[in-house]
């Protein structure tokens, strides 16, 4: 396979990325600290303009590369949930419901016993809760209950033994209280296992309200179904008589006070009374009304509107009198009227005749003496008429003096009469008072009385407690919390273990923290697959990463491929030889002439990796003039590659590499092979490195995927510029991509070689 066919670089998930770009640095390389040269600032602005965002993808590869320890905990928090669920002893709930209503604060007559169910209020109901849960109705339930010592001990929290025992012999493990009771003999004990008692219903017992309506639950909780009713139920039938208790306790002080107030309010209301009476004999006072009115004041109110009475009447009749004209309902009362209309029906016969007859005619004669008798009846009528008003007169005068006369009279003595009574008043209104007084308590003290007989409760039982159902513990609430829980705590846990882990473990690590280019990521072979297996095997991702890194390599520099190319890391064992083996057998592939140069001359391993243990000449003879090129060259597998080992370990490698020797047989080997590879030593604790890095065209820097420290890494990225090595990126090895959640890798490999085909195909895998 040719360089030409690997333009680009590939991601686990099978999408491409650009390798990168050249740029003019010294000698022609990209030097490291020009970061925009190397691509970065494809996506330094983006990353800018995230670095305020919650970036989710990154929470979720942290879960996913920790997958096993969020699991491991989900399923050893589930594991004692479960365990703690089938060791919890059995617990049994009844609920008992009531209904409390506010009576009124005072009960009138008619209303006895009535409720009034506006005056409710969610004052009274918390009152009524509060009571509910008080120490003294537990006292009075453990009383109620007799509940001795053997069955109080029941409700002890049972061993860990127990529970294990309960665990295997599940039948066993539900306790039935023994029907044992409270002994009287000894009073201190008979105290003590009632208090202890009456802990156990405060303990078990919970009392909430239904809603927002007049409606409370109680509820009891204990190991037995048919206990736990029976307690819910004596709370509810104490309590209501509790408050019966308290009730009729102070409808019976009320009516003793009452009662007495009455005895006193009696005594002073007879002794007004009797002052009242003698001051009136005293006086000699009559009253003849409720307001305290004598009869003299009385008799001159009479004798007063009779005499306006009089006056009035005396006043129309001198009216009458003078005007000299007569009433007509006196004229009507006499024969005037009569009389009148009797001439006008003769003066009208006589017209009529007087136009036939002459007046001298006798029937003329005679019609006007009738007319004149008439006339004369008359005038006699209207004069008795005018007598009767002369008389009228007289007498209505006569009565209004007589009148006047009287109340002239009575005035004084109701004057007498009137002092005597202010006295009297103030007497009336003490009596007044005390009656007023004594009615209000007698009427008060009698509806007490029928309020006490009747007894109304307001508050009353709805439901009684049934015998109680299993309600803890609850294994699918303890599972789904337990899980909850452990997903919490395992998500918390790799969070944590992530934050703490300072290295370097994905290529956005190495652009970020060491502002290099990332030539490639080299993904960690198998459980089961050796890297010399993987390495061999052109099919598999682990050499395409590394055919993909050739690749990039070639557009390190405005001239291709560095002539000759460091390979070194940060620390021992990230991988750096082997990089440096598999990159010269594909340079080798390309039909380039390889030299390797097994330049670490403290912890070789090119000799045994390539089956040359046998070969005892190296570069360390080289540098030490021991040798010549061709001397210390050996010959691999491959016929385009060969290699210089380490040779024998000197014991002052840095000044070997120090001298001129290294540079020389540098320019010759470069004369003599297309490429050149060199094998070198950790960066951190060693000159080697720096000293190598100066005399190379280029350094690739190898990291350990989740094994690089990002302090080492800087510091190794530091002591190589300060040596002016030039850096042309880095490389990721040792990548797991499933572990660490992120997907970078290779979606296509080689399928199996046709054998008719000289070109392999490519499967998507």
């Amino acid at each position: 396979m040719t360089d030409e066919n690997l333009p680009v670089s590939r991601a686990d998930d099978g999408s491409s990325f650009p390798a990168p770009a050249p740029a003019l640095g010294r000698q022609g390389l990209a030097h490291p600290r020009d970061h925009r040269s190397l691509g970065l600032d494809l996506f330094e602005d983006r990353q800018e303009e995230d670095s305020d965002q919650i970036d989710l993808l990154k929470y979720w590869r942290v879960l996913v590369k920790r997958r096993w320890l969020v699991l491991s905990v989900l399923v050893a928090t589930a594991a004692l949930a479960l365990l703690s669920t089938l060791m919890t002893t059995p617990m049994y709930r009844a609920t008992a419901v009531m209904q409390m209503e506010q009576q009124s604060p005072q009960i009138i007559a008619g209303q006895s016993g009535q409720i009034n169910s506006d005056a409710y209020s969610g004052d009274f109901r918390e009152t009524q809760i509060e009571l509910l849960k008080s120490r003294s109705l537990a006292e009075r339930v453990a009383g109620k209950l007799n509940v001795g010592r053997v069955s109080l001990d029941q409700f002890d929290e049972p061993s860990w033994i127990s529970r294990v025992i309960g665990l295997l012999r599940p039948k066993s493990s539900r306790r039935e209280p023994v029907k044992d009771s409270v002994q009287a003999s000894d009073p201190a004990q008979v105290a003590s296992t009632l208090r202890a008692f009456a802990g156990v219903v405060q303990g078990g017992l919970s009392v909430a309200p239904v809603g927002t309506s007049q409606l409370v639950s109680i509820s009891f909780d204990s190991p037995s179904p048919e206990f736990s009713s029976l307690v819910a139920n004596t709370v509810g039938d104490e309590f209501i008589a509790s408050y019966m208790e308290r009730r009729f306790g102070a409808t019976s002080y009320a009516k003793d006070y009452l009662e007495g107030q009455l005895q006193t309010t009696k005594a002073k209301l007879e002794e007004s009374e009797r002052k009242l009476i003698e001051y009136a004999h005293k006086e000699g006072l009559v009253i003849t009304d409720e307001k305290g009115q004598t009869l003299a004041a009385q008799n001159l109110v009479q004798l007063n509107g009779s005499l306006m009475a009089a006056k009035e009447q005396r006043i129309r009749a001198q009216a009458r009198l003078n005007s000299g004209v007569v009433p007509t309902e006196m004229l009507t009362a006499s024969a005037v009227s009569n009389l009148r209309q009797q001439r006008a029906t003769l003066m009208g016969q006589y017209q009529q005749k007087l136009a036939v007859f002459k007046p001298d005619y006798p029937e003329m004669q005679q019609l006007k003496q009738q007319i004149d008798e008439v006339n004369r009846q008359i005038d006699a009528e209207m004069g008795r008429v005018g007598s009767t008003v002369k008389a009228e007169y007289a007498a209505a005068a006569a009565q209004e003096n007589a009148l006047a006369s009287q109340i002239t009279a009575l005035r004084s003595e109701a004057f007498t009469a009137e002092g005597s009574n202010i006295e009297y008043s103030i007497l009336k209104r003490d009596v007044d008072t005390n009656r007023q007084l004594y009615d209000g308590l007698l009427q008060r003290f009698k509806e007490i009385g029928a309020g006490s007989d009747v007894r109304s409760n307001n508050i009353s039982m709805i439901d009684r407690a049934l015998p109680g159902y299993r309600f803890k513990p609850n294994l699918f609430q303890n599972l789904t919390q337990g899980l909850l829980l452990g997903a919490l705590l395992g998500m918390l846990l790799a969070f944590l273990l992530e934050f703490l882990d300072d290295t370097i473990k994905t290529p956005e690590d190495i652009e970020q923290k060491l502002r290099l280019a990332v030539l490639g990521v080299i993904p960690k072979p198998g459980l089961k697959q050796r890297v010399d297996e993987a390495a061999n095997n052109p099919q598999s991702p682990f050499s395409e990463a590394y055919r993909s890194v050739r690749a990039a390599l070639q557009f390190a520099t405005d001239h291709g491929i560095p002539k000759t190319l460091l390979v070194t890391s940060a620390s021992p064992g990230d991988g750096k030889s082997t990089t440096a083996l598999v990159l010269a057998r594909n340079f080798a592939q390309l039909g380039k002439r390889v030299l390797l140069v097994e330049a670490d001359l403290r912890n070789p391993s090119l000799a045994r990796t390539l089956g040359l243990t046998d070969r005892t000449i190296g570069l360390s003879n080289l540098l030490a003039g021991g040798c010549n090129l061709s001397e210390a060259t050996f010959d691999t597998d491959d016929p385009l590659l060969r290699v210089i080992l380490a040779g024998p370990l000197p014991p002052n490698p840095a000044e070997l590499l120090s001298g001129s020797k290294l540079v020389s047989m540098l320019t010759v080997a470069v004369e003599h092979y297309d490429q050149i590879v060199i094998d070198g030593p950790p960066v951190l604790g060693l000159a080697d490195t720096p000293i190598l890095s100066n005399a190379a065209d280029g350094t690739l820097f190898v990291v350990a995927a989740a094994n690089t420290k990002i302090s080492a890494a800087q510091l190794a990225v530091k002591r190589v510029l300060a040596a002016r090595g030039r850096l042309v990126g880095a490389i990721l090895s040792k990548y797991d991509s499933k572990a660490a959640g992120y997907g970078y890798g290779y979606g296509y490999q080689y399928s199996a070689y046709d054998a008719q085909e000289t070109r392999p195909k490519l499967t998507k895998g």
